[in-house]
């Protein structure tokens, strides 16, 4: 059974695009690899062992990508701002300050710029609250207490 991957529309659109790129990158790959044999030994031949490690590359990023298209749930625009679900964007306040995070799929999670998994301990940990209920978060040093502000 195959693995469904939560991605918003927005997501959907950059993966298609990602997609379209290597597509169209194969041939001029195939390409190098090509004028790089016309040189002669393959064992000591550096342009040809780089455009061969790039065609792997790219041929794994294409079929994780179509693996996961295959296999994507569009997460739709909740409707409920009581209660924290996937693809709300959710407002915390504590004594150590505000953050606010938007709860999308593992693909698409971005930490840095406060995009979390639901998988995550802290997508988790929020999951299913409702509005103006304090949530605990486990971080690597504390546990800090934050009250959802808004969910949207």
């Amino acid at each position: 059974m195959n693995k469904q991957f939560h991605l918003t529309q927005e997501g959907v659109d950059e993966l298609q695009k990602e997609l379209k790129q290597l597509l169209s990158e194969r041939s001029e790959i195939a390409d190098r690899i090509r004028v790089a044999r016309e040189f002669g030994d393959l064992s000591e031949n550096a342009e040809y062992a780089s455009a061969r490690e790039e065609q792997g590359k790219a041929e794994s990023r294409i079929s994780e990508i179509e693996n996961i298209l295959q296999n994507v749930e569009v997460i739709a625009k909740p409707d409920k701002k009581d209660i924290v679900q996937l693809g709300n964007k959710v407002c915390l306040n504590s004594s150590k300050g505000k953050k606010e995070f938007t709860i999308v799929g593992s693909v698409e999670a971005d930490p840095m710029n406060g995009r979390i998994s639901d998988e995550s301990p802290i997508g988790q940990a929020l999951l299913g609250k409702k509005l103006g209920e304090d949530v605990e978060i486990q971080t690597p040093s504390e546990v800090v207490v934050y009250k959802i502000d808004s969910i949207s």
